[in-house]
């Protein structure tokens, strides 16, 4: 039984010893996920699609560690949150340079190759609507959209029911003893935050004297990056759509540059941006 076990212990040495960077990554199937749907082939189909394809890899990290932030805020362990929000802010300015390839693309470029994205949108990105939802912009009419993908339509719908990131945090200062409005904590949490004005009051405690809430004051801080970062990505995205077509109906039927100036005036933690009006004053 021994000898059995050293051999089979030896194999899977071997193996792992053996596994190439393309095997670890799995680089045919990366690589070979292009697919370019214009006849005849045009140039520019293949920007279009890494940098989306790659743009969902980093949403899905992004996901990956707000999750992670989220579970670490709900067991009081909040130094590691923090290091996941620090990397959250990393991805998103990642995220938001990228545009400034997709930029290049031309309005004569872009109408070769709109015709062969049919009907296909990031507004359907399932990833980019798990951000929002861990981030708290909760919206019911999304999961339905997701009715032909089953596991994306599930995982939203999981987390349409369970409390943000921001809940989570709002949750873990009732714990050390901030005085958070007791409708705050038991609110419907399928609905987005709607601002509280007696929140507003536990953070104007909490700027009044950063030194004695440093850790509470650091987190809120770095809420407050991850909206700015948030903000940027959307008016960068504004700013593409718009020099690549202009005000036109986008492909999966948005009102286009509209909708996304519109998405300008959502916020995920308005008491956080409401108390600097008290700060000083």
């Amino acid at each position: 039984m021994a000898e059995h076990r050293e051999i089979e212990a030896g194999i899977e040495k071997d193996f792992t010893q053996q596994m190439s960077y393309g095997d670890y990554l799995r680089l045919d199937l990366l690589l070979g996920a292009q697919q370019p749907q214009s006849d005849p082939p045009q140039h520019d189909e293949l920007l279009f699609i890494v940098q989306h394809q790659t743009s969902e890899l980093w949403l899905k990290l992004m996901v990956h560690e707000l999750r992670s932030a989220r579970s670490l805020l709900a067991s009081d362990d909040l130094s590691p949150a923090l290091k996941r929000l620090a990397r959250i802010k990393h991805i998103q300015r990642v995220l938001t340079d990228q545009w400034s390839v997709l930029a290049t693309l031309t309005p004569s470029e872009y109408a070769e190759i709109r015709p062969f994205l049919a009907t296909s949108s990031g507004f359907q990105s399932a990833q980019y609507r798990e951000v929002e939802f861990l981030l708290g912009n909760k919206d019911a009419d999304m999961v339905p959209v997701f009715k032909h993908d089953p596991p994306a339509r599930d995982a939203l719908a999981t987390l349409l029911r369970e409390p943000s990131l921001y809940d989570e945090f709002l949750a873990y200062l009732a714990r050390r003893g901030y005085n958070v409005p007791a409708d705050v904590l038991t609110r419907d949490v399928t609905r987005s935050h709607p601002s509280s004005p007696g929140l507003v009051e536990v953070f104007a405690q909490v700027y009044a004297a950063p030194a004695d809430h440093w850790g509470v004051y650091e987190t809120c801080e770095e809420l407050v990056d991850v909206e700015d970062n948030f903000q940027q990505w959307r008016f960068r995205h504004l700013q593409v759509v718009q020099r690549t077509i202009g005000h036109k109906v986008g492909t999966g039927g948005s009102s286009g540059v509209d909708f996304l100036r519109r998405a300008l005036d959502l916020t995920f933690f308005p008491e956080l941006f409401e108390v600097r009006t008290r700060i000083g004053g």
